[in-house]
Formats: structure tokens, sequence, C-alpha cells
């Protein structure tokens, strides 16, 4: 039988050590440099990296995988920096959490090169605003949008796609605040802390949210008056993807484990825990690969 390990209990202390995140002896690591056998390739446990092992699409994913006779690991963390740093030190095989832009400024800050061997989903970035179905009658309003890195470009081209946002130069993948032509745009924009963003909508003013705070606000997903486009260019930055080592990225037990969550049952249990938001992508390596190097060479 299949072993599926899947660890409780994300917040404890030793989940946050990536020292301890390797559960098992050292001969289970991947193909190194001098052409050992990895662990997918030799039948041993594959180790999958993740910060939402709690939603019932990795137990459907772990039931089909089970069926392949595929020996997985689902190692939960709680936080976002961890997973890439334990795929790097060979603690993991692969992780599954971050969209391609996360991707790369991790890549850039530690100094590290994993890659993105297949795309998942899109979860669309949604303007709300209380009261109202539509964006009629938001020119002159504040719109607020999250301040972070991750979220504020995105949060702009969401305001420049629904033609409420002018920018100076057509085209930025993430735009700043300074990037706006403010005579130009129909709104005003207000950069808040991502959390600030549903008091805004509370407050009765337009917002863009990120879904991640959606649902402990009572918010409806649905209830979005305009939300990116993700076959939008400005939209690639922000698929998600699995990442696994550079030479671990043409793995047929990895790539076989991101063609099985593609099953129609797992999308459906992404729809449910989703709020019916997510998108599923289907993008190639290569188109991954070059998105990457985009942000790498610093596009906006």
């Amino acid at each position: 039988m299949t072993l599926r390990r899947i660890f409780a209990g994300a917040a404890a202390a030793a989940i946050a050590s990536v020292g301890l995140v390797a559960c098992g002896n050292d001969s289970a690591d991947d193909t190194a440099a001098d052409g050992t056998t990895t662990a997918a390739a030799s039948g041993e446990t594959v180790r999958i990296g993740t910060t939402d092992a709690n939603l019932k699409e990795w137990d459907v994913f772990a039931d089909l995988v089970e069926e392949e006779g595929i020996d997985i690991e689902i190692v939960p963390f709680s936080d976002y920096n961890t997973p890439n740093d334990a795929l790097a030190q060979g603690q993991i095989d692969v992780n599954k959490f971050q969209h391609l832009k996360f991707l790369a400024s991790y890549n850039e800050g530690a100094g590290e090169e994993l890659v993105p061997y297949a795309s998942t989903e899109i979860y669309p970035l949604a303007l709300f605003w209380q009261g109202h179905d539509s964006l009629d009658g938001i020119e002159g309003e504040e719109v607020a949008i999250p301040n972070d890195a991750t979220n504020q470009g995105r949060a702009i081209n969401v305001l420049v796609q629904a033609g409420l946002v002018t920018l100076k130069e057509e085209g930025l993948l993430d735009p700043a605040p300074a990037d706006i032509d403010t005579e130009a745009s129909q709104v005003q924009v207000i950069a808040v802390d991502a959390a600030q963003t549903t008091t805004v909508f509370h407050e009765g003013r337009p917002a863009v949210i990120n879904n991640s705070f959606l649902e402990r606000a009572d918010i409806d997903p649905l209830d979005a008056i305009f939300q990116d486009d993700p076959d939008n260019e400005q939209a690639e930055p922000y698929i998600n993807v699995w990442v696994t080592t550079p030479d671990k990225a043409d793995d047929e037990t990895l790539n076989r484990l991101a063609e099985i969550w593609k099953d129609q049952a797992v999308t459906d249990a992404i729809m449910e825990s989703s709020g019916n938001t997510a998108v599923t992508v289907e993008r190639p390596a290569e188109d991954l690969t070059e998105i990457m190097e985009r942000l790498a060479a610093g596009e906006k």
C-alpha cells in the first residue's frame, strides 16, 4: 500500500525549522550532481511541501496517487519561505504553494535556481464594492489596494483592466502607484495593508481584496464587480506552479504527479475550496521558464 504521511499540526515549531523537515533517512534524496538515483525514479517516497495541506484537494490527490502506486509524503509548512528553503536544501523533492512572481523573488533573494515545471491554477484578484454589482458610479471613488510587494502591482493592473486606471507606460507587469497617470485615471488609488482592504470594503468603499481574506471577512467571492482576466498577459506572473530543482525538472514521477493534480476530481475539490474562483492553467514548462526570465530581468 502506498505510504501517505500527512503531518498534522503545521503550526508546530518543528515544521518551521527547515532542519526538521526531512523526515526519513538521507538515502532517500533525489538525484544529485554525482548521478545517484532520485527518490522518484527509485520508487522511494516523494516529499511534497505545501502551505495548504489541510484543504480537501490534497486528500483527493493523495487517493489518486495511491491508486498509481506512487509513494508520497505531504509535508505542511506554516510560512511561505520555508518550503523553498527546504527544497533548495534537498529536504523535500517538490513544492506546490506559490506563483511565478513569488518564486522569482525568492530565487533572486536567496541566490537559488528553483524551477517551475508544471502549471496548476490561477486565482483571479478581484474588486469588491459593498452594495454594488457593477462598476457603475465608481468614477471619482478612492479604491483601496493591498500594499504588499506580491499583490500591489497586480491590484493596480486589475484596475487597469477594468478601465479605471491609466498607467504612464502601458503593459507593465508589476506597476507601482508612482506609475499611475492620476490625471487620466477615473479613480484614486490608496495602498493599505492587505488585511485592511476588507475593513475598507465594510466601510462602503471599493477595494481590491485577495482571496485569502474573503472568507474570514464574510465576503462572497462571487460578489466581485470586476476581476482580472487569467488569460491576460498581465496575469502570467500569478500562475501557480509545481516547483523543484533543475536536476529533477524532467523526472517522470514528478511530472506524473503534476498530471494527476489536473484530474477532474482534484479540480472539483479545488473549486469547492476556492469558492469557484480558481481557474486551471495549462501552460508548458517552456512558457513558465520564459515568464520567470522576464521577471528575473526586472520587467515591470
